[in-house]
């Protein structure tokens, strides 16, 4: 039953298969492109170690991030932890006490909760101001975006792309190229940041592109391709990635220091190998989604439906379900396969979580995962994998525990 589901799904799937490799195709080129213009050499992957001063391969690679997502500038440092990491950076980078933030895409992803609302060392606490608006119908809700920016003094408005811990659309280029411009008309000085987290390369524009003024993203998802062992970039704006550079390290010397610690090479093999690594996981996403759909389960995206992002979520609207599809690509994974992951609690999550992660790098969600939290409707968010082989066979070994009586 597996392998003919497998083999239907394939058939099905071929003409998708050929723009996903389209979209890399293109992407590869703006990315080898930007090498070139930067005279990438070997020299490069040598990096600094103490404070990190005339650092030339990092700083490359920073231009080379500016060159491929068509920003003034860029900062891309392994001294960031995590994306959720660099979005905290930056927000607390550029909101000041008194300034009011909005997201427009509803509740943002759980861990950001306490760097917003929560705790002594949150914004909240800085009496930094945050407002929601819900999409609706899985788009902008324009009438309250207009209403609210007309009624509030908004500095900055953050945009979610991927659904987080939703079952909502992960959210398209064109749909935040035309809320940027609805925004623009309305405020043309609100800094507009996108949380760009699983969204990397999967279309042949990014939303700096379309009018973002910062783009923030991990290292350990799609743009590391499962190379990079730890780090994240913000892109955007030369002042505002000034503030950036300063909140991360120190007022006055900002981006000049930083070591890079040997992170240049795997930082430059990483980017280079992600077009093709994205296109592996939108492969492995996809025949999930085919294959849950076929087996009677509601999943987003559908097959028929275009991605913005990696990840497909799989709605089981049952507790054992949820956890033994979870422990299924754990079973599948080339790390830690005889590990049964168990529900806990996480740092930055409300929810016990269950993850299946038998990665390379801890937490690499660019390599075959799953993940989701212990509360209904009990949706697991599947992405990743660095080949399609490994995707499929992982798959396979996931769905024989899962169909198993």
């Amino acid at each position: 039953m597996i392998e003919e589901l497998i083999q239907k799904g394939e058939e099905a799937l071929k003409d998708t298969y050929k723009e996903i490799r389209k979209v890399a195709y293109f992407n590869s080129e703006k990315i080898l492109e930007a090498f070139h213009s930067e005279k990438v050499t070997e020299t490069d992957f040598y990096g600094t170690t103490g404070y990190g001063l005339d650092d030339i391969g990092r700083d490359k690679i920073e231009r080379i991030y500016a060159r491929v997502f068509k920003t003034e500038d860029a900062l891309v440092r392994n001294q960031f932890i995590s994306g959720t990491h660099a979005l905290s950076t930056a927000l607390f980078a550029l909101l000041r006490p008194y300034e009011k933030f909005l997201s427009i895409t509803g509740q943002l992803y759980d861990t950001l909760d306490q760097i917003i609302k929560d705790g002594p060392s949150s914004l909240k606490s800085y009496n930094i101001d945050y407002a929601e608006i819900s999409l609706i119908n899985n788009d902008f809700d324009y009438n309250e975006i207009a209403k609210f920016l007309k009624t509030n003094k908004v500095k900055l408005i953050t945009i979610q792309r991927s659904k987080g811990y939703s079952f909502r659309d992960s959210l398209s280029i064109e749909k935040i190229a035309k809320v940027i411009k609805f925004i623009k008309n309305i405020n043309k000085d609100v800094i507009i940041m996108v949380d760009n987290c699983y969204c990397e390369l999967v279309d042949t524009l990014e939303p700096t592109e379309v009018g973002a003024d910062i783009c923030v993203g991990s290292l350990i998802k799609n743009l590391g391709a499962g190379i990079a062992n730890n780090g994240a970039y913000i892109v955007g704006k030369k002042n505002l990635i000034k503030l950036c550079g300063e909140r991360l390290n120190m007022p006055g010397e900002g981006k000049d220091v930083g070591p890079s610690l040997g992170a240049n090479k795997s930082f430059l093999l990483g980017l280079y190998l992600a077009p093709s690594v994205v296109a592996n996981a939108l492969k492995t996403a996809t025949l999930a989604s085919y294959i849950f759909d076929a087996l009677g389960y509601e999943v987003n995206p559908r097959i028929n439906e275009k991605r913005s992002d990696i990840v497909t979520a799989i709605k089981f609207k049952d507790k054992g379900k949820l956890i033994k599809f979870v422990e299924g690509v754990q079973k599948g994974s080339a790390i830690d396969s005889f590990v049964n992951p168990i529900a806990s609690d996480m740092p930055g999550y409300e929810r016990k979580i269950i993850m299946a992660s038998g990665s390379f790098t801890q937490g690499s969600s660019i390599e075959f995962s799953c993940d989701g939290p212990i509360a209904e409707p009990y949706i697991a968010y599947f992405q990743g994998s660095l080949t399609y082989d490994y995707g499929k066979i992982g798959l396979i070994k996931a769905l024989e525990y899962f169909l198993e009586p």
